[in-house]
This record gives structure tokens, C-alpha cells and sequence, in this order.
């Protein structure tokens, strides 16, 4: 097979007749998005450039072929996430061709992309956390000042989602999706799956939550609307996901950390936390609502790493003697 003919940009080979035509149907019959289709141009000019090189035509590519192109783009640095995009149009079109009988068999079928090494999630270390939990802003409005404190709070000492913090009311009622019982110390949070869940609330977001809860009740006491929101907003109404978001970040820089902080972090170190005393995997599953408890296992890697970083500080055995120590 001879490598397909260079367009007169220079850039990209002249596609095919046959994957013109695919285009054209993604296109015209299937009136998917022009950016949509744009990706899938440009995964089937790769496709042609593997096929070319390796000298086989379109249809006569085997399972064999895609897993040594998969190779190849892995070995060349491409992430696991843009081997399986680019499968994902390889595999459409090779779908299209088993329809139009072209093909007897879908070479992409069961090809699968390198798993992606998953990313330790974020967390602050404990002194860190500690100096956010604990900040206080003497020059800012002392209501708005108690209800960031409170989140602050519960977002750390509870571990809740951010979602699960702007659905708390201030009471338990049917239609709520979750409370606080200060008398308790406990959250009632409706996570994901629609779960309910029990979250301790530790004595520090206790007393935090009473010193907001009586600024909140003054305010709509002296002409707000009624509220079931436990935090709100200057006018009254529950307080947006975006809006804590952007608060958290403004007071996390206020309180001197390096780098801004988003409310899923401060879940992380609460986990993170959480697993580095106790080393409870089972009980901080309970604590985060995770069906499964594989997805906890990510916070052994978070412990790992400060244990590891412990030992290199301080362990005698940690590093090499220098060339003149004896």
C-alpha cells in the first residue's frame, strides 16, 4: 500500500474515498457537531499514516495491527486518555464499514487504551489545614465571616462533598437533603446514589455552626425571608456551590497557604488525615459514603507518601554516606 498523497497544506494526508465517505455520514446522517467531526478527521488521518507505514490497506487492518499502533503512540509519550479517544473514532468507523459489509469483523473491538496512572488526589498537610480551620478575618463582615468559618468547619472536620454541604438545612424535615443536630454532633448528608449517611461533627464546627446559625437568625429576623438553607447568601437565598467555591479560595490565600484551596481538597485532607491516625480504612469509607471502598484505597497512597517522606527526613539509614564519612 502507498502512503497517502501529502494535502496541498502540507499538514495532513488526502483521506481515503472510504473515510470520506464515514465523514460524510457522521456528518450529514448522524448531523453530529462540526467539532465532533473535526476529531474524527483527524483520528482517521492517523489511522492512515499507521496503516501506510505498515503497508496494510484499511480493510485488511487486524486486531494485531491497533494493538502495535497503540504501542507505538504510548512509547511516544501519548497519554492513556488520548490512545482511548482516538480508539473510540478508529472503532466507530471500522463499526460502519462491519454495516456497510465491507468488513467481517471490527479490529478495535477489544482493544483497550494503557490505564492511566490515577493521580493522588490533593490534600493539605495537617498544619496547613489547621491554619486554614483556624483563621480568623478581624476586617471582614463578622456574619459573613461566621458562615465561611462554619463551612470551613464542616467542609474539614466532616469531609462532606460540596454538593452535600449546600443541600444542608437548618432542620430535619421530608423534603430536606440533609441537616446538622448540633445537640448530637452529628451531619445527616444525602450523598451520591441518593445515600444517607451519619458525619460526626466534631466540638470546633459545632461551636462554629452556633455562632453563625445566631448572625444567620438575626439577620431574617429583621426583615429577611424565611430560610431552609443552613448557609445563604447576603439576600437570603441557599448559598451556590460556585459561590463557597470562590469563597474558599479567597480565605485559604487570606490565611496565608500557598496556593488557593477548592472545597474537595479539604475533603481529601480529611480523609488523608483521618487514615494517618487511625489507619481505619473501613471507618473513613463510612465517613466519605463510598460504595466501595476501592475508591478509599487512594488515600493508603496519600499515607504512604507522608510516611515516606518521614522516614527520608529522618531515618539514619535513609540516605547514602557522603564519599568521606567513614
Amino acid at each position: 500500500m502507498n502512503p497517502p498523497p501529502v494535502s496541498a497544506a502540507g499538514m495532513a494526508p488526502e483521506l481515503p474515498a472510504l473515510v470520506q465517505r464515514y465523514l460524510d455520514h457522521v456528518r450529514f446522517d448522524k448531523r453530529l457537531a462540526e467539532r465532533t467531526v473535526v476529531l474524527y478527521t483527524l483520528d482517521l488521518e492517523k489511522l492512515c499514516l499507521h496503516a501506510a507505514a505498515a503497508g496494510v490497506e484499511l480493510l485488511q487492518v487486524q486486531p494485531g495491527h491497533i494493538r502495535r499502533w497503540v504501542a507505538q503512540m504510548h512509547s511516544g509519550g501519548r497519554s492513556g486518555r488520548g490512545i482511548a479517544l482516538i480508539l473510540s473514532g478508529w472503532r466507530g468507523f471500522y463499526s460502519w464499514l462491519g454495516r456497510e459489509g465491507l468488513v467481517a469483523s471490527n479490529p478495535v473491538l477489544d482493544i483497550r487504551a494503557p490505564k492511566a496512572a490515577k493521580p493522588l488526589p490533593k490534600a493539605l498537610s495537617v498544619d496547613d489545614a489547621v491554619q486554614l480551620a483556624s483563621f480568623h478575618n478581624d476586617l471582614a463582615d463578622p456574619w459573613l465571616e461566621a458562615r465561611d468559618a462554619a463551612m470551613v468547619e464542616l467542609l474539614y472536620g466532616g469531609g462532606l462533598r460540596l454538593a452535600e454541604l449546600t443541600g444542608l438545612d437548618v432542620l430535619a424535615s421530608s423534603s430536606a437533603r440533609g441537616w446538622v443536630d448540633l445537640a448530637a454532633g452529628e451531619a445527616h448528608v444525602l450523598g451520591k446514589g441518593s445515600k444517607w449517611r451519619i458525619v460526626p461533627v466534631g466540638a470546633q464546627a459545632v461551636q462554629a455552626l452556633r455562632h453563625w446559625l445566631t448572625l444567620r437568625d438575626q439577620r431574617l429576623a429583621t426583615g429577611g425571608t424565611a430560610q431552609a438553607a443552613l448557609f445563604i447568601g447576603r439576600n437570603g437565598p441557599r448559598l451556590s456551590a460556585q459561590a463557597i467555591w470562590k469563597r474558599l479560595q479567597e480565605r485559604s490565600l487570606r490565611a496565608g497557604l500557598a496556593t488557593p484551596v477548592h472545597p474537595h481538597v479539604l475533603r481529601h485532607s480529611f480523609a488523608s488525615h483521618v487514615l494517618q491516625s487511625s489507619a481505619d480504612l473501613r471507618g473513613v469509607q463510612e465517613l466519605l459514603g463510598h460504595a466501595n471502598i476501592s475508591t478509599t484505597q487512594i488515600y493508603t497512597r496519600l499515607d504512604f507518601g507522608h510516611l515516606a517522606k518521614a522516614y527520608d527526613a529522618a531515618h539514619p539509614r535513609a540516605h547514602l554516606k557522603s564519599s568521606g564519612s567513614k
